[in-house]
């Protein structure tokens, strides 16, 4: 692992928080990115921010136990269920029609990549990011292929239930 060979970077100082910082940057630029090209309400800007106050947050929690004593996680925990706050507000239902839902999920995928970058755990944010960006940009176009293929995709409505 990376922090096995240098340990330092698991140390709360500016240097650290500094890398931190640039990695959630990139790898929820990269989601966002892609979230953008495809119209998503959240985009390259809501996931960066998610990303980065998740990460903010887990940063902060393991500072205060390394300084002050207590539990690092429970600033963590406390993310993973309040994203679900953010996410609930991406999520529309009209006639019968879910959007949003990916959308959603991907918010609290970011704020998961946050929470994994702040306690350093730098292999897992890097393995995360490649994950959703494929779940959201591949699988997208392999659902389609196969819809396509057995006659069940409706080009109209997936432009518009699509999650964007």
């Amino acid at each position: 692992m990376l922090v096995d060979k240098f340990p330092w970077l698991l140390e709360p100082n500016l240097l650290t928080l500094f890398i931190r910082t640039l990695f959630a940057l990139i790898c929820a630029g990269l989601i966002g990115y892609d979230r953008d090209a495809h119209g998503s309400a959240a985009g390259l800007r809501t996931h960066i921010l998610v990303c980065l106050g998740a990460m903010l947050a887990m940063s902060t929690g393991e500072f205060v136990s390394l300084y002050y004593g207590g539990d690092a996680q429970r600033i963590g925990a406390q993310v993973v269920s309040g994203i679900g706050f953010l996410g609930a507000g991406t999520i529309i239902v009209h006639r019968g029609h879910i959007s949003g839902l990916t959308t959603a999920a991907g918010l609290w995928a970011s704020a998961c990549i946050g929470l994994a970058i702040g306690t350093g755990f730098y292999e897992a944010a890097l393995i995360g990011t490649l994950a959703v960006f494929f779940v959201e940009r591949g699988l997208r176009n392999i659902s389609k292929n196969i819809m396509k293929k057995h006659g069940h995709f409706d080009e109209s409505r997936h432009q518009e239930v699509d999650d964007h």
